[in-house]
Parts: C-alpha cells; structure tokens; sequence
C-alpha cells in the first residue's frame, strides 16, 4: 500500500501534462508482452515489423522505464527529456523516431482527449474528482491518494506515505501504461503521475470511425464533416490527416472554410497549431 499526502500548497500547484518520453518507453514493453496489450495489437504488428532500435533496447527496458524524469511542462518535447534521462536516450530517440513518431498525432490526439475531461471536470466537480477518478484502483480520502499499485514493486513509492512538500505533482494520462506509475521529480520539476488515459480502445480505429452523422456530411461534404468532427478536442493539422485519411494539404483547406464560418479556432503551441471546435460547431456536430 502506498500514499500520496497533499497539502493544500500541493492541490494548489497540481498540473497536467503529456510525456512523449514516458509513451515511447512505455510502447517499447507493450511490444514485448502483447497478449497484455491486445488493445493495441494493430500498431504492435506494425511496430515488430520496424528496426533493430527495438530489439537492442529490449533487454534494458524496465531499467529504462525507470529512468523516466518527470516532464518539465505541460507538453514537452521528446528531445528535452532524453536530455535529461542520460544514458540510453540515443537508442530511445532512434525506437521513438520508426515505432512511435509515425503514431504520434493519433496517440497524443487520444491523451488531450483526456487532458480535456480532466479539466472540465476539475472545473465542475473539484479536484478531489478528478483525483478519484484517474484508476478504480485510487482511493482519495484525508488529503491523500492511496492504492496498492502505488506501494512497492517497480515504479512504487514503497510502503507508507511519501508527502508532496509543497510543490504539487504533475499528472499525465498514458496510451501505454497497465496502471498507475510514479516518475520521481528532480530540482525544479516536481514528480508526476503516470495514469491510464480514457477511450485508449479508439485508439487504433479507422478513419472512418470519425465521420461525422450523415445531416452534417450533405450540409458541409463528407470529408469536412470528418475534419469537423476531429476537432471535437485540439488537433493538428497532421494528426487530423492521419485521423480522416486525407492530405494535409486538404486538411488544410477544410480547416479554413470552417474557421471562416466559426465552426472551428486554433491557437498556437510552439511550432504547432492546434484546432477545435467552437460551441458552434459542436452544437452542429451533436445536432
């Protein structure tokens, strides 16, 4: 059994987070044990397929996983957290850019998704919600996070509690992890908890499963309805592509027909924009 003790600086300074360090090393197991990750057998069959990256990493992969620094910022790029991991990051740089990069848009599309439930319900029922909601195998009571995942074993924080101090933990839903994990934090950075994100089971379907109902495909076209419907959480232009099976370049037109009839906004992220619906559109979408 292990604890989490928050106090009220902790709730205070709680964030949210995506590591594409964490679901790259993450992935990398997967691959080694699928019958424990039948949900993502489609991409595991593509991805025994690819490099020798994965074969020479295997063996390490647990020490790897451990190594795993929690991340800095809310969307932090692979490259700033290897810097940090040392050791092994080279070869995990080379399995991220042939098992997981091709995925990416697709895998980070599902954990904003996420991100996106997580703090609308933070806004309407509190962050004790959301707390107890990360994994049924959580328990939050007394200003503090229980569960026997998270005592003992690999990633555990042993038996006992293990207080916060003041500087709050980062949160971060994953595509690859089986249960709770604990990645330690370091100066500056505080640590983070690894969860299982929702709706992973969408995870690998089809483009088609987007399209949208067939009202809003003869008002707007059927490829516009899809690109609509991709937006119902913040997608880029790339992950849009690779979730309707069109171009980006065609991507990219549908996206600025429907932002010039308010249907979809983006803002800027670093080097990317990131596009979703308005309540026009998701009113449009729902009916």
């Amino acid at each position: 059994m292990g604890e989490i003790r928050f106090g009220a600086e902790d709730l205070a300074q709680l964030r949210f987070a995506i590591s594409p360090l964490w679901e790259t090393v993450a992935a990398l197991r997967a691959t080694a044990d699928p019958g424990r990750y039948a949900l993502h057998l489609p991409w595991i069959k593509r991805a025994l397929a690819v490099g020798e990256e994965r074969v020479a990493l295997l063996p390490r992969a647990g020490e790897l996983a451990a190594s795993v620094p929690a991340p800095r910022c809310p969307l932090a790029e692979i490259e700033e957290e290897a810097a940090v991991m040392g050791a092994g990051a080279a070869g995990v740089l080379a399995w991220w850019r042939v098992g997981v990069l091709p995925y990416w848009p697709r895998i980070r599309a599902v954990l904003e998704a996420d991100l996106a439930h997580r703090t609308r319900q933070l806004a309407e029922d509190g962050i004790q919600e959301v707390l107890a909601g990360l994994h049924p195998s959580l328990r939050w009571g007394g200003g503090r996070l229980a569960s026997d995942d998270l005592g003992g074993g690999e990633f555990g924080l042993g038996d006992g509690e293990f207080g916060l101090g003041g500087g709050g933990i980062t949160l971060a839903p994953s595509a690859f992890a089986a249960r709770c994990v604990v990645l330690p934090g370091r100066e500056g950075v505080p640590p983070c908890l690894v969860y299982p994100a929702r709706a992973v089971g969408t995870l690998w379907e089809r483009g088609e499963a987007c399209a949208s109902g067939e009202g809003v495909a003869r008002l707007l076209g059927r490829s516009r309805a899809r690109v609509l419907s991709g937006t119902r959480t913040p997608s880029t232009t790339t992950g849009l592509a690779l979730l309707t099976g069109l171009t980006p370049g065609a991507v990219s037109q549908h996206l600025g027909v429907l932002r010039g009839a308010g249907l979809v906004s983006g803002h800027r992220y670093r080097r990317e924009v990131y596009y979703r619906a308005s309540e026009l559109g998701v009113a449009l979408l729902e009916g």
